[in-house]
């Protein structure tokens, strides 16, 4: 990788994407965090802290967030992440979260932003454990080729996390403070709600890594 380049991150100030923007200082001459809003229940949530954890990095390698917007209100009509019925909680499955295209759609559109602003590269923090088509290396290599020919420049989406689970993910990003990061789906205002999937995820991954958590949850315990 060249020392000068510039890269794309998408975030969503959860704890995997705030790690994969620390470390990609590390890597680039220029980083430009991107967050892409589609009108789903917990993004107020998300940007409050997302906007909370920026401020606390300094560095001339960082460029401001941008913030795009691209709906999906339309097409998950009815859908839990709309109306917060339904929640997958505490004991579902990891494919009870599936946002249906969604990386496909973020992807797409980080990509058209990256093109305009001559940036070649994308980084997404998908991890090893996740069981969705779209987050293999097989759909972001051959994603990575379509927008590259349909955009006429080069595109390289990577995803530097796909080895990695949560807890080892954690422990890279140990020094950070990561009770800035957002990782739920069912926010009680701005706060987890400490009992749906992706917030008993967090807390197992802390417990896992053996670090102590500091978020703050409306609801305590695993």
């Amino acid at each position: 990788m060249e020392e000068d380049q510039k890269v794309c991150v998408l975030v969503s100030g959860g704890a995997d994407s705030t790690v994969l923007l620390l470390e990609a200082m590390d890597r680039y001459r220029e980083v430009f965090p991107l967050y892409i809003q589609n009108g789903l229940r917990w993004e107020p949530a998300e940007l409050f802290w997302l906007r909370k954890f920026l401020r606390n990095l300094k560095s001339p390698k960082l460029r401001s967030l941008k913030v795009l917007d691209l709906t999906l209100r339309d097409l998950y009509e009815g859908h839990w992440s709309i109306t917060g019925v339904r929640v997958p909680g505490a004991k579902s499955q990891d494919d009870a979260v599936y946002l249906p295209g969604r990386n496909i759609i973020f992807l797409s559109k980080a990509a058209v932003y990256a093109a305009l602003e001559d940036i070649p590269a994308i980084e997404i923090g998908i991890l090893k454990n996740n069981p969705f088509r779209d987050g293999t290396k097989r759909f972001l290599k051959k994603l990575s080729d379509v927008l590259s020919l349909g955009l006429g420049k080069p595109i390289l989406i990577r995803a530097p996390f796909q080895g990695l689970r949560k807890e080892d993910v954690l422990l890279r990003g140990r020094r950070i403070p990561m009770e800035l990061s957002f990782s739920c789906v069912n926010p009680k205002g701005y706060e987890h709600c400490g009992d749906c999937n992706k917030c008993v995820e967090r807390k197992k991954a802390f417990f896992a890594a053996g670090l102590f958590d500091k978020t703050k949850y409306k609801k305590a315990g695993i």
